[in-house]
This record gives C-alpha cells, sequence and structure tokens, in this order.
C-alpha cells in the first residue's frame, strides 16, 4: 500500500473524546491535517477548537459517563455524518490523592470516568462500526500509569492497567471488523503540566529524566493514533502502543556508587 494513500483521511469521519483540549486536541488536529472530518465532544463547548489550515472540528455536547448522553451524541455522529469510521477513547484523568485516605466515591468516580466510560463509548461505537462494509477501529488512549506505580494516582493507574485487558478482549470479540489498539502516553506536556511538575525549570528537570530528552507533545501522540488507526496497520490489533521516549532512567542509576 502506498503510504501517502494509506494516511489519507479525506471522506473519514473521527470522533474523540475530549478532542478540544491537552493530548485530545493534538490528536484532533493530526486527525484534520490527514484529512479527517473530526469530531469531538465534552460536557461543554471548548472556547476554541482544534483547527488546522482554516478545517476546524465540529464539537457536540456530551458526557461520556452518562449512557443517555452517548446514545445521542452518536446518533447525532450518524445522523450529521452518515458513518463512523474511528473513535479515540481520549475523556479521563484524574487529580491527585492519597490512596489511603481517598473516599470510595472519589475512586468510584475515577473508575467510572476511565474505565467504565470508555467501554460504554466503544459499546456504541461498535454498534456502528459492525454495520459498515469497511468497519472501524477504536483506540483507546492509555498511560504509562498503567505499567508503572502511580503514586497518588493509584486508582487512575489501576483503570488504565484495566484499560489494556479490555482492549485484548474487545480486539478478539468484535474482529475482523472493528479493529481494537491501545495507545499508552508516557509523559506529555500539555497546557495543564505546571500543575503536575512546577515551573518551566521543574519541567525541565522532568525532562531531564527521559532518554528522549524530552516531554512528549500532544502530536506525538496524535500522529501515532493517525498511523495505527490507518490501513498501513491494518494487522494491528489487541495491542499496545507504548509512547514514552524511552521510558523513565531508572532510580537506582542515580543512587548507585559503583
Amino acid at each position: 500500500m502506498d503510504i501517502r494513500t494509506g494516511l489519507n483521511y479525506h471522506g473519514k469521519v473521527v470522533l474523540i473524546t475530549g478532542g478540544a483540549k491537552g493530548v485530545g486536541a493534538g490528536i484532533s488536529r493530526s486527525f484534520l491535517a490527514a484529512g479527517a472530518q473530526v469530531v469531538v465532544c465534552g460536557r461543554s463547548a471548548p472556547e476554541q477548537l482544534p483547527q488546522v489550515e482554516g478545517r476546524s472540528a465540529h464539537f457536540i455536547a456530551a458526557d461520556v459517563r452518562e449512557v443517555a448522553s452517548l446514545q445521542r451524541l452518536f446518533a447525532q455522529v450518524l445522523g450529521d455524518f452518515g458513518r463512523l469510521d474511528v473513535v479515540v477513547n481520549n475523556a479521563g484523568g484524574s487529580p491527585p490523592a492519597e490512596a489511603a485516605s481517598v473516599s470510595p466515591r472519589f475512586s468510584e468516580s475515577i473508575i467510572r470516568l476511565n474505565l467504565i466510560a470508555p467501554l460504554n463509548v466503544a459499546q456504541q461505537a461498535n454498534a456502528i462500526m459492525q454495520e459498515q462494509a469497511e468497519g472501524g477501529v477504536i483506540l483507546f488512549i492509555g498511560s504509562i500509569s498503567a505499567l508503572r506505580p502511580s503514586p497518588l494516582t493509584a486508582v487512575y493507574g489501576a483503570a488504565k492497567a484495566g484499560i489494556l485487558s479490555l482492549a485484548s478482549s474487545l480486539a478478539v470479540e468484535w474482529a475482523p471488523k472493528v479493529r481494537v489498539v491501545t495507545v499508552s502516553p508516557g509523559l506529555v506536556r500539555t497546557e495543564q503540566s505546571h500543575q503536575h511538575y512546577g515551573d518551566e525549570a521543574g519541567i525541565a528537570a522532568v525532562a531531564a529524566t527521559i532518554p528522549a530528552g524530552r516531554l512528549a507533545n500532544p502530536e506525538d501522540i496524535g500522529a501515532a493514533c493517525v498511523y495505527i488507526a490507518s490501513p498501513l496497520a491494518s494487522y494491528a490489533s489487541g495491542c499496545n502502543l507504548l509512547l514514552h521516549g524511552g521510558g523513565e532512567r531508572p532510580a537506582f542509576l542515580a543512587a548507585a556508587n559503583a
């Protein structure tokens, strides 16, 4: 297959949950640049929608935690665009909280947002894609937190670990019409990075621990999504694409005196 053809999304419809800010905005811009019609959803309209060369994403208000809201979202996407080729399950996150004192209600809300809601999104998408001749692709945005300790976001890390298992199972159940893949970022620089790492000096210090020498930017994640959802990656399903710039330097290397 010609690479340029494989990465051409003209005529394709891509839905990205939480696609108007942070990593989601980078994913939206990447699909827009590839020619796709991009739909983003969130609980409220953003001040600015992702745009590329005058082409803008479409916004539909939806709360991914509510099944009725998701049903309206997918009905509108199908009504407005007539098809759905790719869904990127991006919405999620967690504020920091100590596992020793966090409330059960908080933990349940984090699992609901980061595991149950993506499953509900995927079910709605699959129902549409199974009826299409070309099927479709469902991407889950995972996290490095699923694969290493996640202090202060322990429940989030556990939910993201659940996503890895969920995606591999759905890939078996929904094949061959629908491919299911997880894309797991490491540390990404967004407009909220200062909340996690502090000022520019703090961000630079964190970046120095990564072999690549920097945090990822949202377009790094977006470019990977464009590839993995394309026909060029048609044999990729049930797998996890890990994007962490080489990982995090083991602490013992700094502590050892040998």
